[in-house]
């Protein structure tokens, strides 16, 4: 199949299709024109500057290098992306947390198309039923990659913090996913997100920030496919300037920031995260270990070998 009509296979009425001949690949870019009856949804690569609302005092982490990605759905901003292109992954993603509602929405699995063609429109799109073109498959994971694998797609900004249908549907592309085992996925990894939650719902009084990213392994680090690459541990935390002051004692060190690191490997040493021995079978040695932000950034400084600073004065300046 040509890139052409690989293409035209994503797309059909009421889109108009509109192909522009780059002189890098001599090969034809899919450009989505609205016409009517559907939304068009669209992404944006390489610039942070239209989504810096989801970064608190529109300052992104800073110590990381990557690709921008403003993650763009149903013609609105929805969170924001620090993409790795070489690991086809993302370092993290950054998002405004908010009290969830409904169930969640089915996983339709999107990818981004200017990774792949810089003069493309940059929708977030819907994975097609056939096959990938080429080009998306060489500059960011697919479907199939995960498929036959021992890992979980594990979201990095997750469908539990959001309210909206459109915010939660956002969250299925895979530009917002890394290989999580199972084993943390479903179980201490998913008890953060519902701590965070109900913890943020409960005493959270404005704007709740949250950045959650990976740390890769130092040294023999696993690939799925040799494509993608799976991360030992993942990591969050989350800013609140305006809180309840009258927190139980167990959440007096939890506001205006608090941090989290999750294994990824049962076989991890336990430096950074110890494992909880009592713990059922299925979730022993995928334990989360809570932790201020000042850590959290110790542990980060020491695995990328640079400073790296997660919110604009660690959640403590004034705005």
């Amino acid at each position: 199949m040509t890139h052409q009509r690989a293409f035209e296979s994503w797309i059909s009425p009421p889109f108009v299709n509109l192909y522009i001949m780059t002189p890098l690949h001599g090969l034809a870019v899919a450009l989505l024109a609205f016409t009517g009856g559907w939304i068009l949804c669209r992404a944006d690569v390489g610039d942070f500057t239209p989504c810096l609302q989801f970064f608190y005092n529109s300052w992104p982490p800073k110590g990381l290098a990557g690709t921008p990605v403003c993650q763009r759905f149903c013609n609105q901003y929805h969170f924001a992306t620090l993409y790795n292109r070489q690991r086809r992954s993302p370092w993290f993603s950054a998002y405004l947390y908010s009290v969830p509602t409904g169930k969640r929405p089915k996983a339709s699995w999107k990818f981004e198309p200017q990774l792949a063609y810089p003069a493309a429109d940059g929708n977030m799109i819907p994975f097609p039923p056939g096959p990938v073109d080429q080009n998306v498959v060489e500059s960011q994971a697919v479907e199939l990659d995960y498929i036959n694998s021992t890992y979980t797609r594990g979201h990095l900004n997750p469908s539990l913090h959001h309210q909206s249908h459109e915010d939660r549907a956002s969250t299925f592309t895979l530009t917002n996913v890394v290989p999580q085992k199972a084993g943390s996925n479903d179980g201490p990894w998913e008890v953060l997100e519902q701590t965070i939650n109900e913890t943020l719902a409960a005493y959270c009084l404005g704007e709740a920030y949250i950045v959650t990213g990976i740390i890769p392994y130092q040294q023999d680090e696993p690939w799925l496919h040799n494509r993608v690459a799976v991360p030992e541990y993942l990591w969050s935390a989350y800013c609140c300037p305006n809180y309840n002051n009258s927190l139980p004692q167990e959440l007096q060190e939890a506001f205006p920031t608090y941090a989290a690191i999750g294994r990824n490997d049962r076989n991890s040493t336990e430096e950074i995260v110890p494992v909880d021995k009592t713990a059922k079978k299925e979730f022993m040695g995928y334990d989360v270990r809570q932790m201020p932000l000042a850590t959290l950034e110790m542990y980060l400084k020491d695995r990328f070998g640079t400073l790296v600073s997660v919110f604009y004065e660690q959640c403590t300046g004034s705005v």
